[in-house]
């Protein structure tokens, strides 16, 4: 008589956990390589797709040419310094402490200029600041 041994089972090779580690790894392969494109400097800015600005009484739009000329809500300031820019602020805030800067400043001026607007903005205590941009449409058509 012939008896047969022990029968031996083929191994199974279990993919469930090869399957989740693969996944993790693709999630963080595609996280890691969104922020790469923030690493370069081809900047061109400002163009933003928003609505149509409003005229808002609380705001005080401030413009900012490419040589570093201001306007505050569409009179001219004479002069580039920090005080004359805050004064013209505090003059042209009709809401007061309320009041929203809007910086509409030119895409080829200096950063020292809207920063010098940002400052003045502090000084006379408004600091709600906003960045008025033109759409891509906009910015197409000029």
């Amino acid at each position: 008589m012939k008896f047969r041994g022990p029968s031996r089972d083929e191994p199974e090779i279990n993919l469930i956990p090869f399957i989740d580690v693969l996944l993790v790894v693709l999630i963080f392969l595609m996280l890691s390589t969104t922020y790469s494109k923030f690493t370069e400097l081809q900047i061109k800015l400002p163009v933003a797709d928003a609505e149509q600005q409003r005229d808002y009484p609380k705001e005080v739009i401030v413009a900012v040419s490419s040589d570093g000329r201001y306007m505050v809500s569409k009179i001219p300031v004479n002069g580039r310094s920090i005080e004359a820019l805050s004064a013209a602020l505090v003059a042209a805030a009709k809401a007061g402490k309320d009041s929203v800067v809007v910086i509409s400043a030119d895409a080829s001026a200096t950063h020292q200029s809207v920063i010098t607007v940002m400052e003045a903005a502090r000084r006379s205590g408004l600091s709600q600041i906003t960045f008025a941009t033109q759409s891509a449409a906009q910015a197409g058509a000029k």
